[in-house]
């Protein structure tokens, strides 16, 4: 097992961001927005850059957290996006050595269930044989999209699109954030996970928002989580994605960059401390 993050969330730039994980004593990273953009969309100069600075400083990028079938890109939108985004993104990971990159899978646009969910199945299939051709591994989140309104839903998307490209991102405070149990989500989705987020809320009552929390104090069953993938000689990464100073995809930006980065690392701090008390 080893730890990682969203860095984003500690401030935009690159720099900041190694600068969070030396902090903490990490070696990997998740990149999702460096700079002004997601990393699978910046400009070829500025990937180059950011190459540059990761092999100065011995980062090692866990994951591309990618804009792929996400919250923002309904069912109804161009795939050639998708297709796009993930040709770019497939010879950056093998610059990088990263094995996955995240994905959803696509919220609806008022379409019926069943058209939504094969359109869905159409177009993971070929982003999974994609992935294939270029041996990177796709993680799909249970977050916005077919797939993650429950565990038998993410199951058949699995079972439909029977790609070894194909495997699961689990993101603890995202159940309880839409009312969802977060260990029987889990644990129906076990044996696919290969990649945690790290991330707890309380599950909100009729008619309010989501709060998030650090680690362990909300309704995400963190601890157990952690308990029981250690327990399995789990070997993936322990991605922190706080939520706290910063919602990127929500457009909530942190009151002052020095707060989203004090947060940042007394969330990975916290969720150490979790672990060792495992």
């Amino acid at each position: 097992m080893f730890y990682t993050g969203i860095a984003d969330e500690a401030g935009k730039a690159l720099d900041v961001q190694i600068r969070a994980h030396k902090e903490l004593g990490w070696n990997h990273v998740e990149l999702r927005v460096v700079g002004s953009a997601n990393v699978t969309t910046v400009p070829d100069a500025e990937f180059e850059q950011v190459v540059e600075k990761l092999t100065e400083t011995g980062m090692r990028v866990s994951c591309f957290a990618s804009e792929l079938c996400n919250w923002a890109r309904p069912i109804n939108t161009d795939f050639a996006v998708d297709v796009a985004e993930l040709n770019r993104a497939i010879p950056r990971m093998k610059r990088l050595g990263t094995p996955y990159i995240r994905m959803m899978s696509y919220p609806n646009d008022g379409r019926a269930e069943k058209d939504w969910k094969q359109e869905v199945f159409r177009r993971i299939r070929e982003l999974a044989r994609m992935a294939e051709d270029g041996a990177v591994t796709l993680v799909h989140e249970n977050c916005s999209g077919w797939g993650g309104l429950s565990p038998e839903n993410t199951l058949e998307l699995l079972d439909k699109v029977a790609s070894p490209a194909l495997k699961l991102v689990f993101d603890t405070g995202n159940p309880p954030a839409e009312g969802q149990d977060s260990w029987d989500f889990y644990r129906k989705l076990k044996e696919h996970i290969v990649y945690i987020h790290i991330k707890d809320a309380l599950r909100p009552k009729p008619g309010e928002k989501e709060v998030f929390t650090f680690p362990g104090e909300g309704d995400g069953c963190v601890r157990e989580i952690v308990q029981d993938l250690l327990g399995s000689d789990y070997q993936g990464g322990m991605s922190i994605e706080p939520h706290l100073s910063a919602v990127i995809h929500l457009g909530k930006e942190a009151e002052s960059e020095a707060k989203a980065f004090e947060t940042y690392v007394e969330y990975g701090r916290r969720l150490m401390r979790l672990i060792k008390e495992s």
